[in-house]
């Protein structure tokens, strides 16, 4: 039995704001979401200390740097990084429409997973706003290779995430984390895990002026030898593997739509899936953009979507 899609847009039912500081710049920083009409997709608001303001809509089009997270803008002084935690929560829970206010460069980090902002939004609830909602369906594989690492897209009947990790660290090694994503799956196997990093970089990080705002409080840190810094231990086994698949839930849900389809990667990251989802929207024959059937059920098979003409400015574009 393949797992019913969300048929209709949806937004958040009131605004909740959240306070945290940047894990790169250490900076204290405020975050509102704001629900936004049907059709709006995801906006990053970034107040400027002039009181002006800059918008980005969060598609692949408007991501700059993809080296330690992801970041929508090029220019430090107007650019909105660390979002990919965030986006992996609304992608998660099927939020399509939002504006998420920021008062500085990244968002907060919170306790460095996506726990935080899917509790947040739960809070408030959410909102079916009686549009169809459209996908991007996967027909045929795309797939880039990097080294030794790849990523891939797959034609799949649902979303699906298979995500292998090895790193030469005997405390994490080789771990998989495969699964249907749902709000459910992600709330309970993925939105816990928290970014992690080893003691040895952190000197190397903070001369290049990142990790400013990282600490235990958010943090899995990894000692010179290859024990858990962090006195709580780990929330989930394979915590790592799960923390990078929660990153790619967020990096891909910049298609500025959600897709039907498989994605799977090897060692990979953000820049990873950046450009693996830069090579499936760059070949128009390896996807379609599909709707739910007229008088459908809120949910809808993956297998029932029916492709629809692409509009002249599609859900990924600028």
């Amino acid at each position: 039995m393949t797992i019913g899609l969300l048929g209709f847009q949806n937004t958040i039912a009131a605004p909740v704001s959240l306070k945290g500081i940047g894990v790169h710049s250490g900076a204290p920083v405020g975050i509102t979401f704001q629900p936004a009409e049907a059709g709006t997709g995801v906006v990053f608001s970034r107040i400027l200390n002039d009181g002006s303001s800059v918008e980005y809509r969060a598609v692949s089009s408007h991501v700059g740097q993809t080296d330690l997270c992801t970041v929508l803008g090029s220019s430090p002084a107007k650019w909105v990084a660390t979002i990919e935690h965030v986006m992996a929560a609304l992608y998660a829970l099927g939020v399509d429409n939002i504006v998420v206010e920021v008062d500085g460069g990244e968002m907060p980090i919170m306790d460095g997973s996506s726990l935080p902002f899917i509790e947040a939004i739960e809070q408030v609830g959410l909102v079916n706003q009686g549009v169809k909602r459209r996908y991007i369906r996967v027909i045929k594989p795309v797939r880039i290779d990097s080294g030794a690492s790849w990523a891939e897209f797959r034609p799949y009947d649902g979303t699906r995430f298979e995500v292998e990790i090895d790193f030469s660290s005997p405390l994490i090694g080789r771990q998989t984390w495969k699964g249907d994503l749902t709000a459910a799956t992600f709330k309970q196997e993925l939105s816990r895990a928290r970014t992690f990093g080893f003691m040895r970089d952190v000197e190397r990080l903070w001369a290049a002026g990142y990790a400013l705002g990282s600490s235990l409080e958010n943090s899995v840190v990894i000692s010179d030898d290859d024990t858990i810094v962090n006195v709580e231990g780990l929330r989930y086994e394979d915590e790592f593997v799960r923390h990078k698949t929660l990153d790619a839930v967020g990096d891909l849900a910049l298609a500025g739509a959600q897709f039907i389809g498989c994605y799977r990667s090897y060692r990979g990251g953000h820049k990873m899936n950046a450009n693996a989802l830069k090579a499936l929207m760059s070949d128009p024959t390896a996807y379609e953009v599909v709707e739910a059937p007229s008088s459908r059920s809120a949910r809808v098979r993956a297998g029932e979507f029916v492709p629809v003409s692409m509009p002249e400015m599609a859900p990924w574009s600028a």
